[in-house]
């Protein structure tokens, strides 16, 4: 097992070494993932200010970046701003050429780093040879790297997602290793491994010995973070400390819960746990939010996107299931107000939330 210092304090040092991604400083090492649908720059700022020191923006297809016109009603695909920042802009797609393409347009957005999907396990997604699929092909994965970080100014990094494979096949396991080599020799940054293989989607535990392998694999000196089953703070370290990989990023276990980035700060610096936030922090929060995305879609087109947030945002409610109901219905600011005004009145405490509420497939 790893034993993961750092010199926060003389007396009682943190649980973990801050985290650099090429010349990006990053620091504390758990990060919030690239999630479809979800991490837009609301979201990515909510969990900035609680606590998560770098974050990607949901993944976005090279050939939409390529034909993307400067729009009101697209903007919202590529902002990013100054308090969020490091951010990554994430990218999927099947051509090498029209890959480095929109690659450069993340750069021009300005973000921070370029990260490459190789993990995607959606079935559309591999049916057009994208995301995971190009686990099944080393010569085309490696191209699309190579072509990526050509492109890429050599002072932004380039990183990859990866699943551990296609399947656990040993032909599989050596396609993996090819592209992980290969990658770091090209020049890759850090790459992020999840424990599920592409055919196994979300089904089953995610393997966390094989990130340990991967890691000893790799040695000291190349990057891996981890990804798959954190839902807790607890598990976050937990991760850490039984694989020895340098950092994680958290996926369906931050969507509606920005608070587990707070309580893995406390847990990693040898504090108690914190409480979940009672209703009335959370009821500031939700407002927050709402209020952010707003700013970003306009007051006519925030409600409905915010729908799924007010729905994530609920586990953490005593009464969950009837908070659900009432924000599956919201469409404006007024009627989310509403929920908070009915739901959110009274200071109680509030709960951990169930691993029930990460069923959904949002992460790629």
């Amino acid at each position: 097992m790893a034993i993961l210092t750092s010199s926060a304090s003389p007396t009682m040092p943190a649980l973990y070494r801050p985290l650099k991604i090429g010349a990006v400083e990053i620091g504390f090492p758990v990060v919030q993932a690239a999630l479809s649908g979800y991490s837009d720059w609301p979201m990515r700022l909510i969990a900035r200010r609680h606590g998560a020191s770098y974050s990607l923006c949901e993944v976005m297809l090279d050939q939409f970046l390529v034909e993307l016109k400067e729009r009101k009603r697209t903007q919202h695909f590529l902002f990013n701003s100054q308090e969020e920042q490091p951010v990554a802009g994430q990218l999927m797609g099947a051509e090498p050429e029209q890959f480095a393409l929109g690659a450069k347009k993340l750069v021009e957005a300005g973000f921070a780093v370029i990260d490459i999907n190789f993990g995607c396990p959606v079935k559309k997604v591999l049916g057009r040879c994208r995301g995971g699929y190009h686990l099944s092909q080393p010569s085309v994965a490696l191209e699309i790297v190579r072509q990526t970080r050509d492109i890429v100014p050599p002072d932004i990094p380039v990183t990859i997602k990866m699943r551990r494979g296609m399947d656990d096949s040993a032909e599989s396991r050596d396609r993996f290793y090819e592209i992980l080599d290969g990658a770091f020799a090209m020049g890759v940054a850090a790459i992020t491994v999840h424990g599920r293989t592409v055919v196994q989607r979300y089904n089953g535990p995610s393997r966390w010995a094989f990130l340990r392998e991967v890691k000893q694999h790799v040695g000291p000196d190349r990057i891996i973070l981890g990804s798959g089953d954190l839902f807790t703070a607890e598990s976050c370290l937990k991760m850490m400390q039984e694989t020895g990989i340098d950092g994680v990023t958290v996926a369906r276990g931050c969507i509606g819960n920005p608070w587990i980035f707070e309580q893995c700060q406390a847990i990693f610096h040898r504090q108690p746990l914190p409480a979940a936030p009672s209703l009335h922090r959370q009821r500031d929060v939700i407002l927050e939010h709402f209020q952010l995305a707003e700013q970003l879609y306009g007051r006519d087109r925030a409600g409905v996107p915010m729908r799924k947030f007010g729905i994530k945002y609920s586990a953490l409610h005593p009464e969950g299931l009837l908070v659900r109901e009432s924000f599956a219905r919201v469409k404006n600011l007024s009627e989310w107000s509403a929920v908070l005004d009915r739901w959110y009145a009274e200071d109680k405490p509030g709960v951990f939330p169930s691993t029930a509420m990460y069923e959904s497939e949002c992460e790629c």
